[in-house]
């Protein structure tokens, strides 16, 4: 079975609604009116599915989110920009029960129903009375064209919106399922920094999408590195309605909706790595022949987030010795006499390593493929059948720019 891409975000499946305004959320003064708080809307109760932090740190509306996800079900997620409500303790805690309160109630729905998010700065009380504020103008304008104005609501350093859709015939018939997704810097696995959204209008329960979720989180966002800080407020959730009234039914119904999660899981990794904090590359680790998967995980992910090959991949210097070395320390089971390679990109494909030895290889083709937006590392070693797949971006000056007065 077969998904394509269509238009749209997380209004793209039937039922789901969504709206977004400015609250003032980081500064009431601000002089740009970004939308900084949304809604994400189901008119119909939802089966939930849901990936938090693997931070112990982490933000009072992660600890909230653990507690409505218990339920199984929920309608509706409220979202804030410009501040994490993480690491204001019990007051941060009343302020996310607040929020969650006051949209049930606005919106006609039951106790546990509302997942309420944050992101932004760390450490300051979050202005919860702005957040309602912003519910209570939201809710009567909630509509299915605001989806991409949720998108962009939602985010902090990121410079483009990242949301997409796809459409899936099963036996029953069709289904939609949505993203939109934020995250630019503080993003290393278990999970990566980010909060992402999924709809879809498949009918099914919580105990057949909390694994398809787990799994999807565990082959995208976890195996994504921008700057190696796991963030305190990660978090991704899966809300299907059942408005299509397809439901899956068969185990290749299952199995195929089950790959195009991943898929949507997948597509945002990319998009998030692609727009990390003063990235001008996204780079693409594939790991094939160790002695597991795990292996082949281990090794995408340490040449993904080695900072020396990222910052050689900003200077468009094919220093492949940065990409062995990554893989050597990875703490996998790898044979560094009997190695592959490669670098490509739409430029080209070159070798620059074969059997664990240096290649004389054509330095302005590998300038020309380091040109690129989009670099692939390919890492082959004859040990197994373990493979794996990592993302990441390059190092600039940039990022430490943009880090440099996050808080101002």
């Amino acid at each position: 079975m077969k998904y394509t891409e269509i238009k749209g975000g997380v209004t793209a499946p039937q039922g789901f609604l969504a709206g977004a305004v400015y609250a003032g959320i980081k500064d009431p003064n601000a002089k740009s009116e970004k939308p900084d708080v949304a809604i994400i809307y189901s008119e119909t109760p939802c089966a939930s599915a849901a990936c938090f932090t693997k931070n112990k740190f982490c933000a009072a509306p992660v600890l909230l989110g653990r507690e409505v996800l218990k339920t199984g079900t929920a309608q509706a997620i409220v979202i804030n920009s410009g501040n994490a409500n993480a690491a204001t303790g019990e007051q941060g805690i009343k302020d996310a029960k607040a929020i969650e309160e006051a949209a049930e109630k606005l919106l006609g729905l039951g106790d546990n129903d509302v997942f309420v998010c944050s992101t932004g700065v760390i450490g300051k009380r979050l202005p919860y009375e702005r957040v309602i504020s912003g519910v209570e103008r939201i809710v009567p304008t909630l509509n299915k064209e605001q989806g991409t104005d949720a998108a962009w609501a939602i985010m902090t350093t990121d410079t483009v919106k990242k949301e997409a859709s796809y459409e899936l015939e099963l036996s029953g018939g069709t289904v939609r399922i949505g993203a939109m997704a934020k995250g630019s810097g503080m993003i290393h696995p278990n999970m990566a920094t980010m909060l992402a959204y999924v709809t879809t209008d498949v009918k099914t329960d919580a105990s057949v999408l909390q694994p398809m979720l787990s799994a999807a989180v565990d082959k995208s966002f976890n195996m994504m590195t921008v700057d190696g800080d796991t963030s305190t407020n990660d978090s991704i959730f899966l809300l299907a309605n059942g408005a299509s009234g397809v439901e899956l039914k068969t185990e290749e119904d299952k199995e195929a909706f089950a790959e195009l999660v991943e898929a949507i899981c997948i597509d945002m990794t990319r998009r998030m790595a692609s727009d990390g904090e003063g990235a001008t590359h996204l780079i693409e680790v594939e790991a094939y022949g160790l002695p597991t998967e795990h292996d082949a995980r281990l090794v995408a992910k340490s040449i993904a987030g080695s900072s020396l090959f990222k910052a050689a991949v900003f200077g468009r210097d094919a220093n492949w010795g940065r990409i062995m070395a990554a893989a050597g320390y990875s703490g996998a089971d790898v044979d560094p006499t009997n190695a592959d390679c490669y670098l490509k990109s739409d430029a080209g494909t070159i070798q620059v390593m074969e059997a664990g030895f240096g290649l004389d290889f054509d330095e302005d083709l590998a300038l020309k493929i380091l040109t690129e937006h989009d670099i692939t590392v390919i890492v082959r070693f004859y040990q197994g059948d373990g493979e794996a797949k990592a993302w990441g971006c390059d190092l600039t000056y940039d990022y430490v720019k943009i880090n440099g007065d996050y808080r101002t």
